[in-house]
Formats: C-alpha cells, structure tokens, sequence
C-alpha cells in the first residue's frame, strides 16, 4: 500500500556557499570558502515529519560556523575522518572543512526527541567529541545509498519503518563507541573551540575591521601564543589569513548581491577594507578564479 505522502529525496547542486547554506533547513550556519576554486557543493535531504535525513559534499575548504536545530539531537557522521559526532540544539562549533569533504547526518527533531522520551542530558560530555565505532562507515554509506535508492524506487518503505530503523541503529553505533580523545585532550579542545567562538562573534559584529595578532588575542581573551596555537589547530592558518579570506568572502556575498548599476568593484572593495584594488582583484581571483567584476557581469546575465 502507498502512503498517501510518499517519501522524496530533495536534492540540490549549488555553486556557492550561501547557496550550500539556503539548502540545508533548520540549521543556524555560516558558511566562508577558505580555499581556492569554483565552489560546488550537493545538498540530499530526506525530511521525515520529525526526523531528517541529509547528505553534505563541498568540493573547496569551508569554515563552517553553526548551531544544531534547537532542541535536536543530531548524528553527524564525518566521511573525512568516518567520526561521529553527536550534537543538541546547543552544540555550536566553528571548524573548516577539508577539501571533498562528504558528511552524513539523521537528525532527530525537538518533538521526536520529547515524544520519544530521548534524555539529551544524559548524553552530556559527548557532544562535539570524535566518536569511534566500526559501524560509522557501513552506516554512512547505508545512509548515503538510502538516499540513492529512495530518489530512484517507485516503492519506498513506509515512513514509521525508516524512521524507527533510523532510531534504533543511531543509539545502537552510540552505545558501541567510543571517544577517541582522552579527557585532557576534550578539554583543550573544548577551551580552543570556546576561543573560535569568541573570535567569530567579534568577527560576525565587525566583519569589516581588520585587527593584528595582539588586538585579536585580547579579543579572544587569551595570549597570542594561545591564540596562534588554536588557529593552527583549527584552520590550518594563521589569524590574519583567515581574517583576510573571511572579508574576502563577505565582498563576494555583497557582489552576489549587487548588479554593476548599484555598485561598483572598487566601492565594494572599499567596503570590506581593502584599499589597494589591483591586489583585492588578485586576491579575489585566487581565491573564487573569477575577477570580482566578473561575478557583477555574471551576476547581471543572470537576472
């Protein structure tokens, strides 16, 4: 028997980081490109009346900034590292892709959780943390063959089936991994993650201004030994690239925005304190391999 609301697979190809961002619902994100290339990313996602099933792939190095769905609790299943990652609805982390990167996540929705009678608290010291299990790679790829499969049958399973599926095999792979981290070692990374944090508030509030290491690390709270420390750990650059790649990122969102009859590339360039045009458009180009004032001219062909 067919339900009467058949299950479908969305998905979606975008080329750009805040395409990426519209694709995925519910979640609270910023996306920055730290890498160079044309962007191209895939959004699938399953919406199940409470349960959510979705697949993430980017091609380019991403900063990724976000808050999980208020009173969720999330699998995230990380292909670069086949790591779970367990979230709630107030997991907030700053971390950057790397390049190719694929993620599989079930996200279980603050109704289901309550109905369902999951105790979130319990679960409390493993949010954020690398979970090892033998099972994270084969359920991930099921997940991802799901997808596959639901896009292409004229005969899903029935809703209640999956969902139920879906509950049962998440808290069976929580249950048999284990966190591959020592506490020490959850501990820095629980400090350096509240220092990105704080850096990408100040950063959120003032995406303009630009600050030397010493101004950053009072910002951050912490010395600028400490602060380089955690950069390195988390981005793999140091405070002034990323910063730089950051208001490089917020030009190309305005220029995304703007046609050439609003604005110009100079103004734009102005905007983001970038005050020598010839190395913004270079900087530009290395980074989106566009020239800024061809993604005006693209962006008018569009429209």
């Amino acid at each position: 028997m067919t339900e009467s609301n058949p299950l479908h697979v969305q998905a979606f190809n975008t080329g750009d980081v805040a395409e990426q961002i519209r694709a995925t619902p519910g979640w609270v994100q910023q996306y920055q490109q730290m890498s160079p290339g044309h962007f191209a990313g895939l959004i699938r996602y399953l919406d199940l009346q409470g349960v959510q099933v979705y697949e993430e792939r980017m091609n380019t190095r991403v900063e990724q900034n976000f808050n999980a769905p208020k009173g969720s609790l999330v699998f995230c299943f990380d292909g670069s590292d086949n790591a779970l990652y367990v979230l709630n609805g107030e997991s907030r982390n700053t971390w950057i892709t790397p390049e190719n990167y694929r993620e599989v996540a079930v996200v279980f929705g603050a109704e289901f959780v309550q109905r369902h009678g999951l105790d979130i608290a319990r679960l409390e010291g493993l949010f954020m943390a690398p979970l090892n299990s033998l099972q994270n790679a084969l359920f991930s790829r099921w997940l991802s063959g799901t997808l596959t499969r639901l896009s292409q049958t004229f005969d899903p399973p029935s809703r209640e089936a999956l969902t139920q599926q879906l509950l049962e095999d998440c808290l069976f792979i929580l249950d048999n991994a284990c966190v591959c981290l020592d506490q020490g070692a959850r501990r820095r990374r629980a400090k350096e993650r509240a220092i990105m944090a704080r850096v990408g508030e100040w950063a959120a509030d003032a995406p303009d201004e630009t600050l030397n290491g010493l101004e950053l690390a009072n910002v951050a709270g912490v010395s600028l030994r400490q602060l380089q420390q955690t950069f390195k750990t988390y981005t793999g650059m140091s405070p002034a690239q990323w910063l730089r790649l950051r208001r490089l990122n917020s030009a190309h969102r305005e220029l995304l925005t703007r046609s050439a009859v609003e604005t110009t590339v100079a103004e734009v360039a102005m905007n983001w304190s970038f005050w020598h045009l010839g190395r913004f458009s270079s900087s530009y180009r290395a980074l989106f391999k566009e020239l800024p004032s061809e993604t005006l001219k693209r962006i008018q062909r569009v429209r």
